[in-house]
């Protein structure tokens, strides 16, 4: 990894951890909309991002989460696995919206493993926490696709860490 590319990535955590600091309330419990969870979308750029984004979901829930260690492990855990998943999955899907789609799909569904953290930290019933931890992810990660790709369109994300 070169200098650009730890730098860029340090820069995409700060700025994870900055947008769930705006949001704090409503990024941990079982209704979330946790903002920066749009980041995610930056690995179907370029799959350099993941560094960045692994990096800003564990400081932000080691600083942030009243959840503590919960957080760390499952919070961490699902988005590596659905970054992996997306970044995998995203070498056989040429068009870039349906990668974003794909990758929103992915969050969404992954959100089972945030249900279960829930489910064993608060006792929260894993069906319905799913179900709004879910449509949160969904909604925050849908919006986001514009938004990165309007963003992608000023600074080309793909070519950014090469």
């Amino acid at each position: 990894m070169n200098i650009r590319t730890i730098s860029i990535n340090a820069l995409v955590a700060a700025l994870y951890i900055a947008v769930s600091l705006l949001i704090q309330p409503f990024g941990f419990t079982n209704i979330q909309f946790r903002l920066s969870e749009m980041f995610n979308h930056l690995v179907v750029f370029n799959k350099k991002f993941i560094f960045g984004i692994v990096i800003g979901v564990f400081l932000t829930n080691l600083l942030f989460s009243p959840l503590g260690a919960y957080d760390l492990v499952f919070g961490v855990l699902q988005s590596l696995i659905a970054l992996l998943v997306t970044i995998g999955v995203g070498r056989y899907i040429k068009n870039l919206w349906a990668r974003m789609m794909m990758n929103t799909a992915i969050f969404t569904v992954t959100m089972s493993i945030i249900a279960f953290e829930l489910h064993l930290a608060l006792g929260l019933p894993f069906l319905f926490t799913w179900l709004t931890t879910a449509v949160g992810e969904f909604v925050v990660m849908f919006i986001g696709a514009f938004i990165m790709m309007a963003l992608d369109k000023k600074i080309s994300f793909k070519t950014l860490l090469n």
